[in-house]
């Protein structure tokens, strides 16, 4: 008995914070799962507990730790695209069990994305009737994505003005969001907290067996590339920088990192641009090395940003923390985070490819990775995001 007075003071006492909408731990993809693995292994306080819904094909409710976060799966069917909104639904409702079943109080809901947005209601009923509250993370403008066709498009853009609309909180990665939150949904109280990452250099040199076996396969030498890597998707701009770069006067080479295999969009890219009659071109796949992908990036001639929809985009962090030469694609959300960092481009004809022309001719670009650096130090590292998400959450701000 008295053990169970002394739980239940610890579990008054400590702020938990469920986490819903990524697939889980550990991270094996992008964005949301890599946010949500730096946020619990770099947590500084002890009064914060973390739960985190993790999205399986085989088991259901059950918990295992990871990096001192209580993990659970939700194994949601397979209904498609639908698929992540009964994942974020089931997750909701499993949370509010262990709620009520641990006596937890005052917990946090921190809901990362809006595709649950149309069947919210009910769920925020729920989750105010147990002391709690609903913070959610917009993740850009996915309503924007070619990828969706009209109606789920239409579907994303209600979803979004819902969240944004009935949560407590939301909570942006970049200013232009938050701006644009706040323009387009006056009533929505809203916080920004960037995204993050690290300037740890990659612990790999020119003589190791993996640099020398990857750079051999793919026939190109340190500072004599161009980089671009992100997800393989017609808003991150690949048709532009691959003609512009193709237009261009450079004798070095286009690496383009990303899950191209399979992928329908390819095919359509090749019959855009012919890129494929251009032998400076080198689609390489995935590279999940992460001290491999570091080196790939620091030893870069520059990186091609080509990303226009979303907010903090994880990869033009990763580039201005490791290479020197950024050239971004001209939106206020890139131009929020690299600000004199970078060179930027527009879509119009001509333009990037005189940029490349232009830095192609110069060698030292020292001055503009160590701006970029000083931001990310400023602004951009795990510690110092999670020491804000923290304070948030236990409501020290």
């Amino acid at each position: 008995m008295e053990n169970d007075c002394i739980l239940k003071i610890e579990r008054s006492a400590m702020q938990h914070v469920f986490i819903i909408g990524s697939r889980g731990l550990p991270a094996k993809y992008g964005g949301f799962e890599t946010f949500v693995e730096e946020l619990v292994t770099h947590k500084q306080s002890a009064d914060v507990y973390y739960h985190v819904a993790c999205l399986s094909d085989k088991e259901h409710h059950t918990h295992f730790q990871y990096a001192g976060a209580d993990c659970f799966t939700i194994k949601a069917p397979k209904l498609g695209p639908a698929r992540v909104i009964a994942y974020d639904m089931m997750a909701i409702n499993y949370s509010l069990q262990m709620v009520k079943k641990e006596q937890i109080a005052h917990p946090i809901f921190y809901v990362l994305g809006n595709t649950i947005g149309a069947f919210i209601d009910p769920f925020i009923r729920n989750i105010h009737a147990v002391g709690g509250q609903l913070f959610i993370n917009p993740d850009g403008l996915e309503w924007k994505r070619s990828k969706w066709s009209k109606p789920v498009q239409w579907y994303l853009k209600q979803s979004e003005k819902i969240m944004a609309t009935s949560a407590d909180l939301v909570i942006s990665d970049n200013v232009g969001i938050e701006e644009y939150i706040k323009t387009s949904y006056p009533s929505a109280k809203t916080t920004f907290i960037a995204y993050g990452t690290d300037l740890q250099k990659s612990a790999l040199s020119p003589e190791s067996a993996k640099v020398q076996e990857w750079f051999q396969q793919w026939h190109i030498k340190e500072k004599g590339y161009y980089l671009i890597v992100g997800r393989f998707v017609p808003e991150n701009n690949y048709e532009t920088a691959i003609r512009e770069f193709m237009a261009s006067d450079t004798k070095r080479k286009l690496v383009i990192i990303c899950n191209h295999e399979g992928n329908d969009y390819f095919d359509t890219l090749k019959r855009l641009t012919h890129f494929d009659k251009d032998e400076r071109i080198r689609f390489v796949g995935t590279v999940y090395d992460r001290e491999l992908l570091t080196y790939i990036r620091e030893n870069a001639f520059a990186y091609i940003h080509g990303h226009e929809v979303g907010g903090t985009n994880p990869g033009l962090l990763e580039a201005l923390g490791h290479t020197n030469l950024n050239l971004v694609y001209n939106v206020p959300f890139n131009q929020s985070v690299a600000a004199a960092s970078a060179l930027y481009w527009t879509k119009s004809s001509g333009n990037l490819a005189q940029l490349i022309n232009d830095v192609d001719q110069h060698q030292d670009f020292a001055e503009y990775g160590r701006r970029a650096r000083a931001i990310i130090t400023e602004h951009y590292t795990w510690e110092k995001i999670v020491g804000e998400y923290e304070a948030l959450f236990l409501n020290e701000n």
